[in-house]
């Protein structure tokens, strides 16, 4: 039995929804180097303009969870269709908004392409490569993931200093315009159209699960969590969530199949997937805020300086994923979270107002070395694990998880970065502005050192699973 599925075009495919999730995971974290020049054109608060980021994963944590219907009620070619032009009419709106309400509708439509290409990229590669070619190919695919909101940063950062922030928007409409025009059309379909019976107390459960959680934990950035605007959501979302959990292991036919969770590798891969997820979105509003308001630098010099460790995990992805065959997930991924937790450590000992520029730049190297070595082979050996038939259920199960993991961080980095500021203005009221700002990300980089503490300690439990996904 193949243990792929032929197609004409598969390397077209493969690259038309990677390049599509690069340009919705670019577009998650791009705005946070125009914050301040979005705030300035709008009037309003960083609580209020961080929405455009947490917006953003809010509708990924609801949308992603139905992929698994979708990819059984649509074919493939209509999914990426429709994907590609939901990432246009969202960045169109972005790119004339006259206001900030605009805008915030255009990053949301934009959402809705994201939370289709992301799960899709993860089962169509699973489906048209062979398990020898897999290492390679979700090599890419991690880099894919780590780069996209790596590098948003960087590279808004060059549009700003050239132009404006509403050139963001216009370079991924042209992105997807030539999606749209040159690849789509050779797009096959691959999805079994089951069209199974939409439960809609799954669909209910699972939007204010996810929903509620997310919102919750994006309010608390400027929100105390004793107010009901931050508590009531997130009890309302645990309850939803554990609904929504006990309805799928009693349907005949979930709307995702948890029981990939039985399977110990995929669990565990999923677990560093959202430590990895949180560890990136964490470091990419945390870096720029502190380039920019700590140590003064202009959007552009920030976008720069990140840049090293951008194009190292842009070099090492491949290369790890080419050699994973060889090498398996356990080397790659103690060694990854090893770098990873002494870049963490590092950070917390020596950010202050006065950090030499070029200690921050090597240390965002030795960071994205680790993701490099992390990302793709716990994904890989995850998804291993499980049969073709479970592939898009795993893929929504895990896909889910790490955007939620990703607002999550973005939550709780401006979270610790306020609460430290606030402490440290306490013990030191007469203190300059810079002194509590480099406070506030010193402080909310413990957060990080801790996920990657965490990880590190999972990485020693890992197996290597591809034995049991080629014995089925």
């Amino acid at each position: 039995m193949s243990s792929h599925i032929q197609v004409k075009h598969a390397k077209l495919m493969a690259a038309v929804l990677m390049i599509g999730s690069f340009i919705g995971l670019f577009g998650e974290t791009a705005l946070n180097m125009a914050l301040t020049e979005i705030m300035a054109d709008y009037l309003i608060e960083a609580g209020t303009a961080q929405w455009l980021t947490t917006g953003y994963l809010l509708v990924l944590a609801v949308f992603v969870p139905l992929s698994a219907y979708l990819m059984r009620w649509f074919t493939t070619k209509q999914l990426i269709l429709a994907a590609i032009i939901f990432m246009l009419v969202g960045s169109f709106l972005g790119a004339i908004a006259p206001s900030f309400a605009i805008l915030l509708l255009g990053r949301l439509i934009q959402g809705l392409g994201t939370g289709i290409f992301l799960p899709l990229m993860f089962s169509v590669v699973l489906m048209i490569f062979p398990i020898k070619k897999r290492g390679a190919v979700m090599g890419i695919v991690g880099l894919v993931i780590t780069a996209g909101p790596a590098l948003g940063p960087t590279i808004a950062g060059l549009i700003i200093s050239i132009s404006n922030w509403h050139y963001i928007f216009w370079i991924m409409i042209i992105l997807n315009l030539l999606l749209l025009l040159l690849a789509a059309p050779k797009m096959e379909n691959l999805s079994d159209l089951s069209r199974p019976k939409i439960d809609s107390f799954s669909l209910i459960f699972s939007t204010i699960g996810f929903g509620g959680i997310v919102f919750s934990l994006a309010t608390l950035a400027e929100s105390s969590f004793i107010e009901i605007i931050v508590w009531f959501p997130l009890l309302i979302g645990i309850v939803a969530l554990l609904l929504f959990i006990t309805r799928q292991f009693k349907m005949e036919i979930p709307m995702i199949d948890l029981r990939v969770f039985k399977h110990p590798m995929f669990a565990l891969g999923t677990v560093l997937m959202v430590c990895n997820l949180f560890m990136i979105l964490s470091v990419a509003i945390l870096i720029p805020l502190y380039l920019k308001s700590v140590l003064g630098y202009a959007a552009l010099a920030a976008g720069l300086f990140m840049l090293p460790g951008n194009a190292v995990n842009i070099v090492m992805s491949p290369v790890v994923g080419s050699s994973f065959d060889k090498v398996g997930p356990k080397i790659f991924t103690r060694i990854g979270y090893t770098l990873i937790t002494i870049s963490a450590l590092i950070m917390v000992l020596v950010i202050s107002a006065t950090t030499p520029v070029w200690q921050i730049v090597l240390l965002l190297i030795l960071f994205f070395l680790g993701i490099s070595m992390t990302m793709m082979p716990a994904q890989t050996n995850a998804m291993n694990q499980l049969s073709p038939k479970m592939y898009a259920d795993g893929s929504a199960a895990m896909n889910t998880l790490t955007q939620v993991a990703g607002a999550l961080g973005t939550a709780i980095a401006i979270t610790m970065f306020t609460i430290g500021q606030n402490k440290y203005i306490e013990e030191h009221a007469e203190s300059v502005p810079l002194d509590f700002l480099a406070y506030g990300v010193h402080y909310a980089f413990i957060v990080v050192l801790i996920i990657a503490i965490l990880s590190l300690i999972g990485s020693f439990f890992i197996k290597n699973s591809r034995q049991e996904s080629l014995e089925r």
